[in-house]
């Protein structure tokens, strides 16, 4: 099956930590990497505190693992870079969201796919666009959002 991935991190050294990110998900088993986004640099989005900007990228994944055990490993990547939960969508040195899974949909406390507000952000927004082109990928239709947010805030990273 296929998946997408959100990966994004404003604390620390942002180029290095996404590199091993991608290392990360390299290493899991029974996945493959198919596509990666270009990375961008966004401006923080919904948040309480003050934070410096974001780098945020999308994966296109091959994978056998379950929606459920792909969150799990994407949950100890973050903690194995530093992840620190302290308060709601605070600085964070990685990210990693499971936004889109094949013929897949949950809404459980745990797993929500798709991502119930991918087509609010257009820091997702973007990068999903490189990996699908024409605004659809995996069942998913983006295109009328992708037109519609505001994508001021988002910029190509080098």
């Amino acid at each position: 099956m296929q998946a997408v991935l959100g990966l994004g991190s404003n604390l620390g050294d942002r180029e290095e930590l996404m590199a091993k990110a991608l290392d990360e998900l390299e290493k899991l088993p029974e996945t493959k990497l198919l596509s990666l986004s270009n990375l961008y640099e966004t401006e923080p989005f919904d948040v309480i505190s003050r934070q410096e900007n974001y780098l945020n990228c999308c994966v296109l994944l091959d994978t056998k693992l379950s929606p459920e055990c792909l969150l799990d490993h994407c949950l100890s990547i973050e903690q194995k870079l530093g992840r620190v939960r302290k308060e709601y969508h605070g600085a964070r040195t990685m990210d990693i969201d499971l936004l889109l899974y094949e013929g897949f949909s949950s809404q459980t406390e745990k797993l929500w796919v798709p991502h119930p507000r991918i087509s609010e952000r257009a820091f997702v927004l973007a990068p999903l666009s490189d990996l699908f082109p024409l605004h659809k990928g995996l069942g998913f239709d983006f295109s009328e959002a992708y037109e519609k947010v505001d994508k001021s805030g988002v910029k190509l990273y080098k």
